[in-house]
């Protein structure tokens, strides 16, 4: 691939703001999405951008591998194949227009509902009830992951546990279908992730290890669809050593970020990258 030097330029910082997404804000490499796709051709740059991700996935799981929720992980996995699956036909025939449009709106639709679900979690913190902990389908969360509130009307765990394992379900679908079409998956799952109530680091554990995960998972399907190639890698190998001061950066100013900051960084990346991908 032949890129002059600006345009090396654009990609080395588009390549150390996914460090930083990975260690600080999940989602804010939707702009790096829109950096690579602006630079080269929408359906290579999902090619070239997959390794570096990985890179990123991998130095996110150095620092934060302790606190990962794994039971959060293994109700994704299988709606997260299920969209891998659906994204990867879409793939065969879909040209870049249509994944552009796709995704940026299902980031925007997904970014009213988690901002419409977190208007009422506020309104109901209003009135005093009894606070128990637990994850998004109310586990026993360590290291304060998340937290919630019971259902004490009767049958109403039952409820909880349903609602809890659609929402995974369809969260999980949407991601992978994401993941695999476009390297958008982060604004979704950061998105389900705030909307269990994951605070920081077990947020950031929980992703990191799920996009280690499924981002190697996709490589003979990234392969497969002509995505990755000799040509790819050796523009990768130029840039993935931007990754190492970009996690840097982001694990030194993550403890300086308070939780609703935080929040509403990882919303504001997710919608100015679904409009990043709508409006091109």
């Amino acid at each position: 691939m032949d890129v002059t030097i600006w345009e090396f330029a654009a990609l080395a910082a588009a390549t150390a703001l996914v460090g930083f997404s990975k260690t600080a804000v999940s989602g804010a490499n939707t702009v790096s999405l829109a950096i690579f796709a602006a630079v080269l051709p929408a359906r290579e740059s999902t090619g070239v951008l997959l390794p570096l991700l990985i890179a990123g996935d991998a130095l996110a799981v150095a620092t934060y591998r302790r606190h990962a929720h794994w039971p959060t992980l293994w109700r994704l996995f299988p709606a997260v194949g299920v969209g891998v699956a659906l994204g990867t036909l879409f793939m065969m025939w879909a040209g870049d227009d249509a994944v552009r449009t796709s995704i940026g709106a299902i980031l925007l639709f997904m970014s009213g509902v988690t901002f419409w679900r977190r208007r009422q979690a506020d309104r109901a913190a209003r009135v005093p009830r009894p606070a128990e902990s637990g994850d998004a389908a109310d586990d026993p969360a360590p290291d304060g992951q998340a937290v919630s509130h019971q259902d004490t009307r009767p049958g109403g765990g039952a409820r909880q546990l349903r609602i809890a394992r659609v929402k995974a379900r369809s969260y999980g679908v949407l991601g992978g279908f994401t993941t695999m079409v476009a390297n958008a998956g982060g604004p979704v799952m950061s998105l389900y992730l705030l909307s269990a109530g994951f605070r920081k680091l077990g947020f950031l554990g929980t992703s990191a290890w799920f996009f280690l995960i499924v981002n190697t998972s996709k490589l003979p399907f990234s392969a497969g669809l002509g995505l990755i190639d000799a040509d790819s890698l050796l523009l990768d190998a130029a840039l993935v050593l931007f990754v190492v001061p970009g996690a840097y950066l982001g694990r030194r100013c993550v403890d300086r970020i308070d939780q609703r900051l935080f929040e509403r960084l990882v919303l504001a990346a997710t919608v100015l990258g679904g409009l990043q991908l709508l409006l091109r």
